[in-house]
């Protein structure tokens, strides 16, 4: 399995922060902001990795990460997304760098307590079709939310006003190679975006997706309010471990 990091975007939530750099080269406490999601991909066996970004800033990721070497990777691969298009849109990049393996999307701003090396398993015994791992929060609406019936996942709504469920489709998915297929028969959704939660639609109505819960703390760091808060977890965490 590969694995693809999305790390585009212009960042606007966290103006005037992202006027000078990528929002996912900011620091979490003593990081910076990427090196999260790549270090839980690799805790997860993951060891070829595949950066997707834009802007103005695309090269300062190459200057920051190198070749992964430092990371113990096999490699870093690198995309450039032209634009902003949405998440599905940032993820069809990856198609060739996939090759037609099954790939594990990680959001660049997404920070996580633990690991999820169980449900990366899990996948890999699925073998075809998609995987996604929820957790509960405070405010789901600002995320993709599963509408369920009892236990049963019956559809993914994108940041409803008014969210069937406490729950968030954390930035963190399993897919096998049909899912660049799915992406090219999108349509823009209102935002004028690709949606991922229209890509996950696909796979649930197909009968083909999955999901576990993710165990421990998670964060997205993608305004003030969830970028103070990752430090905060992150730095506690680390007293912790002292």
């Amino acid at each position: 399995m590969k694995g693809v990091v999305l790390a585009g975007g212009l960042g606007s939530r966290l103006h005037p922060l992202t006027k000078v750099t990528n929002k996912h080269l900011l620091p979490v406490y003593n990081k910076p902001m990427i090196y999260y999601p790549i270090e839980a991909l690799i805790t997860a066996g993951i060891d070829e990795i595949l950066i997707v970004t834009g802007g103005n800033d695309a090269g300062d990721f190459l200057r920051l990460l190198g070749n992964g070497e430092a990371f113990g990777l096999r490699r870093i691969n690198y995309a450039y997304q032209t634009g902003e298009g949405g998440i599905a849109h940032a993820l069809s990049y990856a198609e060739q760098f996939a090759a037609g393996e099954p790939i594990c999307v990680m959001l660049g701003d997404n920070i996580i307590e633990r690991n999820f090396i169980e449900a990366t398993r899990d996948f890999e015994q699925q073998r075809q079709g998609a995987k996604v791992l929820l957790k509960e929060v405070p405010d789901p609406q600002r995320f993709g939310v599963p509408v369920f019936d009892n236990d049963q996942i019956v559809a993914f709504e994108e940041k409803p006003k008014a969210p069937s469920s406490s729950y968030a489709v954390v930035g963190i998915y399993f897919y096998d190679a049909r899912v660049f297929e799915i992406i090219r028969s999108l349509k823009p959704s209102a935002r004028g975006e690709l949606e991922i939660t229209d890509v996950n639609n696909v796979y649930l109505s197909d009968g083909e997706l999955t999901w576990s819960l993710l165990e421990g703390w998670w964060t997205d760091a993608g305004t003030f309010d969830s970028l103070l808060l990752a430090n905060k977890l992150v730095a506690d965490a680390s007293a912790k471990d002292d």
